[in-house]
């Protein structure tokens, strides 16, 4: 059975449509990342998920526990890093764990071996006795983190975790999300797509509202145009040849010249199914035998171009 459950989740502000028949499942030792562009509806499903505001429509189950109709024991097993990473200002951020970890329920010996741990996990020993008001962007945001830890339940929901963060402690918080979605269900958004392969199993791209993409990080590059193109680069051989011979090739889709200089091209080769194909490949090494080849390189994907093809289709353009 899934962990978290999601179907045909719709939320309306007035006119506006925020949330379009959203569904999904997230199970034990899955990272779902959540993409999308500004406004796309990725916050607002996150609080219908966590129980935070209603559905206009559609249902939620933590567990197998529905959302709207046994809201307590759903809300136990989860733990939520809102967007903006909200907390108490005027509280030490050991008091502000400490207060947390009150609130689940943890006394004693029990709520400080929790916040001792969550410190560790998301290294604030050097701020525990600082306000929060007086931390940075990025310790207030480990410290919003680690209350979502706190009590070490099986299904997170985090908000733009790595928001504010430096390149250090992002590769932190990824290592970490990563290493939990071994014995957990967890789903986090982001706008930064190296954060897929560095931390998610499963990725989908949400737009407007509605769910556009839904897959592994490979099978998303998959969809990618680049994905088995050929890239060459070729000497003393003149740009308009280079292309000529290449369009000979069966399955191409076309051919990009990339890049010409005095005694060099660089050109790109696309098929027409998208996808890395050997027989493609070896079709297109046999077109430039004879000729003075530096490079020929087979290319993944991008995830970035997946995202903007798809949401934004009108405004991609190739790039080398």
């Amino acid at each position: 059975m899934s962990t978290i459950r999601v179907e045909h989740l719709t939320k309306h502000f007035g006119p506006k449509r925020a949330v379009d028949d959203v569904s999904f499942t997230v199970s034990t030792g899955e990272v779902l990342g959540f993409l999308g562009p500004n406004g796309a509806g990725k916050s607002t499903t996150m609080r219908m998920v966590t129980g935070f505001i209603p559905p206009t429509s559609g249902r939620v189950w933590i567990g197998g526990h529905d959302m709207w109709e046994n809201p307590i024991p759903a809300k136990r097993l989860i733990g939520y890093l809102p967007e903006n990473a909200p907390a108490y200002t005027d509280m030490t951020v050991y008091g502000f764990l400490s207060f947390v970890a009150e609130l689940r329920g943890l006394r004693g010996q029990a709520r400080k071996q929790a916040v001792h741990r969550v410190v560790e996990l998301c290294f604030l020993e050097s701020v525990l006795h600082q306000s929060v008001e007086t931390l940075s962007k990025g310790y207030r945001h480990r410290t919003c983190l680690a209350q979502a830890l706190l009590h070490d339940p099986p299904v997170l929901v985090l908000d733009e975790p790595t928001d504010g963060l430096d390149p250090n402690q992002k590769h932190e918080v990824r290592t970490l999300i990563r290493r939990m979605g071994e014995k957990k269900a967890i789903i986090f958004s982001t706008h930064i797509l190296e954060e897929v392969d560095a931390a998610c199993t499963r990725a989908i791209i949400i737009d407007r509202g509605r769910i556009v993409a839904n897959g592994t990080p490979a099978e998303l590059r998959a969809r990618s145009e680049l994905a088995g193109a050929v890239t060459l680069q070729i000497r003393r051989v003149a740009a308009a040849e280079v292309s000529r011979r290449l369009y000979q090739v069966p399955g191409v889709k076309r051919v990009s010249i990339l890049e010409e200089q005095e005694d060099r091209v660089r050109a790109r080769v696309f098929p027409a199914q998208p996808g890395i194909n050997g027989t493609f490949t070896r079709a297109v090494g046999e077109a430039v035998q004879g000729w003075v080849l530096e490079e020929l390189r087979v290319e993944e994907g991008r995830l970035d171009e997946v995202f903007r093809s798809i949401t934004m289709p009108d405004t991609v353009r190739e790039t080398s």
